[in-house]
């Protein structure tokens, strides 16, 4: 279970304010009709140095504003101001690594579908918080099932616009998954393709080929996942492979040579077994990304300086 330690302080409306006082009013209008806008993101320290970094807070920001933007809520601070109050906050709390929560929500005034009228809350909250799904899933891998919950469509919750109402299915497939004895779910679009898990983007390699559903087949555009292809693309020589996006079904899942999710709470987590169908240890192509990854989030890849924010 990923608990939420508390800690000191949260930012809400352009305030630092102490942790227990961060409430809001039971009719808001985002608690009844999940209008809210949301973001994962990441402080990593580097064990050697010391030096604390959020990875790719601008990116983070940046989406979190698109998403109001597809969902009309006016977002009343701007990314760099965002930006600063997540370094704020983490300075507030004293922490040198954490798990940081950006939410945009309606808040208390108005009741019914429509919002019009309803004030807007922007929070920000830190915590400590490691292994998202597992203490050994970074090293061993989870067993993962296909749910037989479907993923929104591109034209019910658009998947660019990361919302808490999305989440719902999400939370329908990740209680299946766990009934029937799986650490995680995978799901399908509507049209029975691969889709994602239910807070992570997909990887397979098979055949010297790292693959991942296009965007267009209705997953979130991960930040991850951006940063994966990334770095596929510059460990392609080295690694004789080259990364594609291309549309997956459940079968391509059984016989890949690996599997992995990737997401900001997530990392870069191997599959173990999917529907069990075992896909054996984590492999050549996922560990060295994995390694490429924490290379990059703790500051020790030069070329990827500009992604990280120092605390």
């Amino acid at each position: 279970m990923a608990e939420v330690t508390a800690v000191d302080y949260i930012w809400k409306n352009g305030e630092i304010i102490p942790w227990e006082q961060a409430t809001t009013h039971v009719l808001s209008h985002t608690l009844h009709y999940g209008s809210g806008v949301f973001e994962g993101i990441r402080c990593y320290e580097d064990p050697d140095t010391g030096k604390s970094f959020v990875f790719r807070l601008q990116d983070h920001m940046e989406r979190l504003a698109r998403s109001c933007k597809i969902s009309m809520i006016d977002l009343p601070y701007t990314v760099d101001e965002l930006c600063q109050a997540t370094v704020d906050i983490i300075h507030a709390n004293k922490l040198k690594k954490c798990y940081i929560r950006p939410l945009v929500y309606r808040g208390y005034g108005v009741m019914g579908v429509d919002p019009e009228g309803a004030p807007i809350d922007v929070i920000i909250a830190v915590w400590p918080w490691d292994s998202y799904l597992g203490d050994d899933a970074l090293e061993n891998g989870v067993a993962v099932g296909v749910s037989s919950w479907r993923q929104r469509t591109n034209n019910s919750i658009p998947p660019a616009m990361k919302a808490t109402a999305s989440y719902m299915n999400s939370l329908m497939a990740k209680l299946e998954a766990k009934s029937h004895g799986y650490t995680e779910a995978i799901m399908l679009n509507e049209a029975g393709l691969v889709c994602e898990g239910t807070g992570e983007n997909l990887f397979i390699v098979r055949n010297g080929i790292l693959s991942t559903p296009p965007l267009s087949d209705g997953l979130l555009e991960g930040i991850t996942r951006d940063t994966v292809l990334c770095l596929a693309d510059d460990l392609a020589e080295e690694l004789d492979i080259s990364a594609i996006e291309e549309s997956l079904t459940r079968s391509d899942l059984y016989i890949a040579e690996e599997v992995f999710l990737t997401g900001s709470a997530a990392e870069l987590t191997p599959i173990g077994s999917v529907d069990g169908r075992v896909i054996g240890k984590p492999g050549r192509v996922t560990r060295a990304l994995q390694d490429r990854y924490f290379d990059v989030v703790h500051g020790k890849v030069e070329e990827y300086l500009d992604w990280l924010t120092e605390i």
